[in-house]
């Protein structure tokens, strides 16, 4: 079928094109930036398509003919106060999709939302929440929801920052310690969206989709220095300086650790829920996948810094 995807250029994204893809399916990757040089429009099958995506009669005319539409634009760091980037990406623009697709006649929607969306203090939750709301009350619309925790996996932003860390700190202060997380195989999370798609049974209904396995934050970085074959030394931090540690980094370029990632930490990013037996997956751990693609990575990083020695 036809696919217009909304917020794929990142690394799920292109996890589930390449999927889509091998099935046949024809997508239509739309964004506000398209440029050809992207790895995403290098993907056979994929059209990337420049639009006004915060317009709802754009989304509309785009939308027409497509067989389903999937919503998966996400945020981790926004700018404006009282969250307003969080709710402009999360929830405004979610708003506009449901417009879009009942304007223009396509009834299936995929939304990938956050574990424990709704819930905590951190406005990117909370937003994640909010369009939650709004999805299930657009009762026009078949609609499934996949609420995923940490996603890892070839390329991820997780487990690649760590170590891209680790090489370089022999001492690493952490902030937010003792936080919870599950991660979850960006392989399984795709192949749960893949089988949701044309199955009318996940219509109405959300998906937690988290790891065999939990972990606190320190737990999943010491992991990660063993994986590279390192040994470092990693301070948790308690509340006081990690809340410290939140409101400086806030304030740098990039925001590695911004305030509001420190208020979603304090909520557990974990599940009691095996809802990936719904799909008949059994979930991956991270010792099954992680260590190839670190190994891969630190052997890159030591021949960059070789290359780079001022030769005598």
């Amino acid at each position: 079928m036809r696919i217009v995807l909304v917020g794929a250029s990142g690394f799920l994204g292109k996890h589930l094109l390449q999927a889509l893809t091998h099935d046949g399916h024809q997508c239509v990757v739309l964004t506000r930036c398209a440029s050809h040089r992207s790895t995403t429009a290098m993907i056979p099958g994929v059209e990337l398509v420049q639009a006004d995506v915060f317009n709802a009669g754009v989304l509309a005319e785009k939308f027409a003919g497509a067989g389903a539409v999937v919503s998966m634009a996400g945020v981790l760091n926004a700018s404006g106060r009282g969250g307003q980037g969080f709710y402009r990406v999360h929830t405004e623009l979610v708003e506009h999709i449901i417009k879009a697709c009942q304007a223009s006649g396509v009834i299936r929607l995929l939304h990938v939302s956050a574990l424990n969306a709704g819930k905590g203090s951190s406005h990117y939750l909370r937003s994640k929440g909010d369009a939650e709301l709004r999805l299930n009350a657009a009762h026009d619309l078949n609609v499934t929801i996949f609420q995923p925790s940490v996603i890892f996996g070839k390329g991820d932003e997780f487990f690649n920052r760590f170590a891209g860390m680790l090489a370089v700190a022999p001492v690493m202060p952490l902030a937010c310690p003792k936080a919870r997380l599950q991660p979850v195989y960006v392989g399984d999370v795709v192949t749960a969206m893949l089988s949701a798609l044309e199955d009318p049974l996940t219509w109405g209904k959300s998906y937690e989709l988290a790891g065999p396995q939990d972990f606190t934050l320190k737990e999943l970085v010491q992991w990660t220095a063993k994986a590279m074959g390192l040994h470092r030394w990693i301070i948790g931090l308690p509340k006081p300086l990690s809340a410290m540690m939140a409101a400086v980094m806030n304030l740098v370029p990039g925001k590695p650790l911004s305030w509001d990632n420190y208020q979603s930490l304090q909520t557990d990013n974990t599940s009691d829920r095996n809802d990936f037996a719904c799909f008949g997956i059994e979930p991956r751990a991270i010792d099954t996948v992680v260590p190839d693609y670190l190994a891969g990575s630190l052997h890159q990083r030591r021949l960059q810094t070789f290359r780079q020695k001022p030769r005598p």
